[in-house]
Parts: C-alpha cells; sequence; structure tokens
C-alpha cells in the first residue's frame, strides 16, 4: 500500500513542479517585488508599503478599477447572451454529430487568428470613414458620421464580445450536451412549455458551464491592457493599462502592487462562484 501512494505521489511531482515554477514561483515574486522601494533609476529591495498606500489614496485608482469592472461586467453579460444562444442551438437544434462539430467548427474560425488582428479589423468597420458610417450615411440613416463608434467603451466592449465569446460557448454547450434528453421529455409530456423548460431545466443544469465561462472572460478582460488601449484611443484605462504604464516607467513595485490586488479581485470571484456551484462535476 506504501508503495501505491508512493508512486502516485511520485506521478504527480512534475505536475507540482510545473506549477511551481510557472504559477507559484511568478505570483510569490509580484508579491515579494511590491513592497519593494523604487527610484527613478533602480529597484531598492525592501518592505515598504507605500506602493498599496499610494494605490488606495489616489482617485485615479477607484477609477481604474471601476472602469476595469465596468468593461468585465458588459463584457460578461453580453458574452453569455450571445454564447448561451449560440450553444442552446448547437445542441438542442442541430440533431446530429457531424452538424454540431462542423457548425462550432465555423464559429472558431476567427480565432485561428490573433487576438490584435482580430481586434485591428474593427478599426476600418467603426471608423468615422468605415464601413458602418458609410452605409448609414448612403441609405440617410444618418446625417453626418457617428464618432462613439470607435475610440470610446462602446468598442472596447464590442472588441472584448467579439475576442472572448467563444470562451463562453464551450463551457456552456459542454454543460448542455450532458443533459440527459428524458428529462426534457418528460417535461414536455408533463405539459411544460419550450420557456419553462429552458428556465426551469437547461438554464440551472448549465450552471457550471456558466460559471467556468464567467471565470474565462472576467479573468482575460480584467488583465487585458492592449485591447482597452487600441479600442478606446487612449481615452479609458484598465488596471492592466495601468501596470504596462508603470512598467513603461520602470516603476515596476507599483506595477506589481497592481497586479496583487488585481489577483485578489479575480480570486474573490473564483472563491465566490466555486462556493456557489460545485465545478468539480463539470471539470
Amino acid at each position: 500500500m506504501t508503495a501505491i501512494i508512493l508512486k502516485a505521489q511520485l506521478q504527480i511531482l512534475p505536475l507540482v513542479a510545473i506549477l511551481a515554477l510557472f504559477l507559484i514561483g511568478p505570483i510569490f515574486i509580484i508579491i515579494v517585488v511590491s513592497f519593494w522601494d523604487y527610484t527613478e533609476y533602480s529597484l531598492v529591495p525592501d518592505f515598504v508599503l507605500t506602493n498599496y498606500l499610494e494605490l488606495f489614496e489616489s482617485k485615479v485608482t477607484y477609477k481604474i478599477y471601476f472602469n476595469t469592472i465596468k468593461f468585465s461586467a458588459l463584457s460578461w453579460i453580453f458574452t453569455l447572451l450571445i454564447g448561451f444562444a449560440v450553444a442552446y442551438f448547437l445542441a438542442f437544434h442541430v440533431q446530429t454529430l457531424r452538424w454540431q462539430i462542423i457548425l462550432f467548427l465555423i464559429c472558431t474560425i476567427p480565432f485561428w487568428t490573433s487576438n490584435i488582428i482580430r481586434m485591428i479589423a474593427w478599426i476600418p468597420v467603426l471608423g468615422r470613414h468605415g464601413l458602418v458610417n458609410k452605409s448609414l450615411l448612403e441609405i440617410g440613416v444618418i446625417d453626418e458620421p457617428i464618432e462613439w463608434l470607435l475610440y470610446s467603451d462602446f468598442a472596447v466592449v464590442l472588441a472584448f464580445v467579439h475576442l472572448y465569446t467563444l470562451f463562453m460557448v464551450v463551457p456552456i454547450f459542454n454543460s448542455m450536451m450532458r443533459i440527459d434528453k428524458s428529462i426534457l421529455e418528460a417535461a414536455r409530456d408533463a405539459g411544460a412549455n419550450s420557456f419553462q423548460i429552458l428556465l426551469n431545466i437547461i438554464i440551472p443544469l448549465c450552471r457550471p458551464g456558466i460559471a467556468i465561462g464567467t471565470i474565462f472572460v472576467v479573468s482575460l478582460v480584467m488583465g487585458d491592457f492592449v485591447t482597452v488601449q487600441a479600442m478606446s484611443g487612449g481615452q479609458s484605462a484598465s488596471v492592466g493599462v495601468a501596470m504596462n504604464h508603470k512598467r513603461a516607467l520602470l516603476q515596476y513595485p507599483a506595477a506589481a502592487a497592481d497586479a496583487v490586488i488585481l489577483l485578489l479581485l479575480v480570486l474573490i470571484m473564483v472563491a465566490f462562484l466555486m462556493r456557489s456551484i460545485n465545478l468539480r462535476k463539470e471539470l
């Protein structure tokens, strides 16, 4: 028995080593650096709370975190609505596995390119002289170009939804495919309509998939800085943008303090989801 336990422990050592090297180690370094001091030209190994005090005493910090949470919430709402609709169609309206695979692969085609390419592709579409404004002007819907389509919070959220909807589709589709079809048939035989089945059976059984998709989408949006900077034209900021700006100014301890606070927010969200929904069944 002891030999079996020892063998099992040896088998997980590579995984533990990888986690320690690429996950736990970097997080530990970030936490340590967040307490260091710094000058304009160098880092000063020390233990000070200056970086955290400056964060919480600055009004800009609260505005930046508010923007980050706003982008995350709006992106989550729209990715959830679109992702749920797509997953529902694939799971319950496409009858054959072959067509489910084909249509699912079609959904992934935009994701065969990098995020930056897909994000920048919106600029000629939403710009002042872009495709949308030109089309609306030609058909007489508007008299002058709409300015807020690009370099605005709308453009940022639109880009996030485009980039990360698939991360919501996949886990929800997985949850839907696990639903026993006999339960749905029994509900129909009992007189339940499609909306009642959706509300009382499908959505509750999809909660683990929704939770996993939420973790993916919110974590990616909260840590992003490229999309916010490019699609807002520098008019909006997020925690990721602030960290990147501090990094560019060699203010690594201040950027590390931002990273620690952001990590805590994400961990609180994950802990809340783990307590409310049994994700182990889904994983």
